[in-house]
């Protein structure tokens, strides 16, 4: 077998959150040609190898997955490249879904941004995960191990202590294992990291944005409240209620300084942003769920945004104050309190938001809040007719017939089977569901084929939700009743606004007309008597007193 040729470069694929002091003892010893691949045969660079930083998911931030930002991670790179002396070029990769194509994705990406494609006789990779190891050795290239070569770095090195940096007694620390040393507060991943890295992460507060981030009880690893979401249907329904919505609250806002937490992609702040009076407001749009803020960030770069002081942030409100104190003179939430109480403590948290949105409101500011709410006689005993004949009957084995295996199918084939359902056999998968996604309590009575007895609370649960199949699983966890019309007064006289005229609940008679009449009646348990459908909406104006 012919020698390999010399390197040129190395290839060093990840996320790059953090560099250790073992990588770039490793870097060196194979610069010195001290390294073997995974095949044994000892690597030979050329004199001035380049090392190529490919990081990886660099348009992600924020989420336990990638909790630093792709611009500080690349910053980060470039001061240990300089202080080393490591001939370096950065590449940054976007997030994919993920894909056999991968490494081919990351080899295009690194000619496409040199100038230079990597090939197997010039370029060796070092990377230490196994799935992604076998995606370049089937390109031919050849591998060295990085972490996974343990103790055995160095081939037939000196043995002077160098490459003991960086190791923890299970051996080579991975740059992730550091991570997470640090969201548990283990002090010890200074010992491990570069010199440069406690640097950086001292002048950026780093290393309190990491350890808030996986402190977070609600958000997933990829930033966002739920799994099960289809983002793709949940911003088209944003967007196309948002000239509804906008004129629902327009009269309301306050210019200065507006606020749309739970912002979505922004349809609201579009329409706000071609308010005449509101030209030289400064508008602000945050959101918890990293794809929605993302679209929202591509529709300002096209311009979409008529007034140019837009700006959108992701952050999770349950965690933290997203603005300063006495700051803002208009709030907007709208559809988000009821997911404050669903995916946090309940009313608790939605108190605790409340108090929040107090403490960041001017005096004379409003909170302007436009969501579901629940009926003024929640545990009032009802029971609700359904038609059993628009569809087809349940069809599993659990409890009143619903299928229990839903969590484990994909979104599509959950819309289609619960969308296929008859109304009555809805209420019987949702009642399978809700409860045990929610937590909250729902336990209807078959009292016949198409008749339930429950409280009108659970009554509404189910009415204001069947028809969600795309986001079925979703939904379910969602809780749309923790709060009445007279819940809402009290709790934010309490905390301190004062309302304003227009304030209370509503019912909305579309959903009446369209939802609830034609597949549904409700009668009050005692006595048999027709009941109205009850309040399905909220509006509040909350105002901040000018004194007090």
């Amino acid at each position: 077998m012919p020698a390999p040729e010399l390197v040129r470069r190395v290839l060093l694929p990840g996320r790059h959150h953090l560099i250790t002091r073992y990588q770039v003892d490793y870097l060196r010893a194979l610069r010195a040609g001290l390294v073997r691949d995974l095949d044994g045969r000892r690597v030979r660079c050329v004199p001035d190898v380049e090392v190529v930083w490919v990081v990886t998911s660099a348009n992600h931030a924020g989420t336990r997955r990638n909790p630093v930002p792709g611009h500080r991670r690349e910053a980060l790179i470039e001061n240990v490249a300089v202080r080393e002396g490591l001939a370096s070029v950065v590449v940054p990769v976007p997030d994919v879904a993920p894909s056999p194509r991968f490494a081919s994705l990351v080899v295009t990406s690194v000619a496409t941004a040199t100038g230079a494609e990597p090939t197997p006789a010039d370029t060796v990779v070092a990377c230490s995960t196994p799935a992604v190891i076998d995606a370049y050795r089937a390109l031919g290239f050849r591998v060295v191990g990085v972490e996974l070569d343990g103790d055995d770095t160095v081939a037939d090195g000196p043995d002077d202590g160098t490459t003991a940096h960086g190791r923890t007694a299970a051996g080579p620390a991975r740059p992730w294992d550091v991570v997470e040393m640090i969201a548990a507060g283990d002090e010890r991943w200074r010992e491990l990291a570069h010199p440069a890295v406690p640097e950086l992460y001292a002048r950026y507060g780093i290393v309190a944005e990491v350890r808030e981030i996986f402190a977070d009880p609600v958000v997933s690893g990829d930033g966002d409240l739920t799994t099960t979401r289809d983002y793709r249907t949940y911003a088209a329904a944003f967007e196309e209620a948002s000239a509804r919505k906008w004129a629902q609250v327009e009269p309301y806002v306050r210019p200065g300084r507006v606020v749309d937490i739970g912002c979505a992609t922004g349809g609201l702040l579009e329409l706000a942003a071609r308010e005449p009076r509101l030209h030289e407001s400064d508008l602000f749009g945050v959101d918890v769920a990293r794809h929605l803020v993302a679209e929202a960030e591509h529709k300002k770069a096209q311009g979409v945004f008529a007034n140019p002081n837009v700006w959108f942030v992701q952050a999770n409100i349950l965690a933290r104050s997203v603005m300063p104190d006495s700051s803002v003179d208009t709030t907007l939430t709208i559809a988000l309190t009821h997911e404050v109480s669903s995916y946090g403590d309940g009313v608790r948290d939605v108190a605790t938001f409340a108090r929040r949105v107090l403490e960041h409101t001017r005096r004379g500011g409003v909170w302007i809040n436009s969501d579901v709410c629940g009926p003024a006689e929640p545990e009032r005993a009802v029971v609700l007719t359904l038609r059993a004949d628009d569809g087809a009957p349940a069809a599993g084995d659990g409890v009143l017939g619903a299928r229990t295996d839903l969590g484990v199918l994909a979104r599509e084939d959950v819309a289609a089977y619960v969308g296929g359902l008859s109304t009555d056999a809805r209420l019987a998968q949702f009642a399978h569901d809700f409860p045990r996604s929610s937590g909250a309590t729902f336990r209807p009575a078959r009292l016949g084929t198409g008749r339930w007895r429950l409280t009108l609370r659970e009554a509404m649960e189910f009415m204001t939700r069947k028809d969600y199949v795309d986001n079925w699983l979703s939904e379910s966890h969602e809780r749309f009743c923790d709060l009445t019309g007279p819940g809402w007064e009290e709790l934010l006289v309490e905390t301190g606004f004062e309302l304003e005229p227009g304030s209370g609940a509503w019912r909305n008679e579309w959903l009446v007309q369209h939802a609830f009449a034609p597949v549904a009646s409700l009668h009050d348990a005692a006595t048999g008597d027709l009941v109205d459908w009850p309040d399905t909406h909220v509006l509040t104006v909350a105002r901040r007193p000018e004194l007090g």
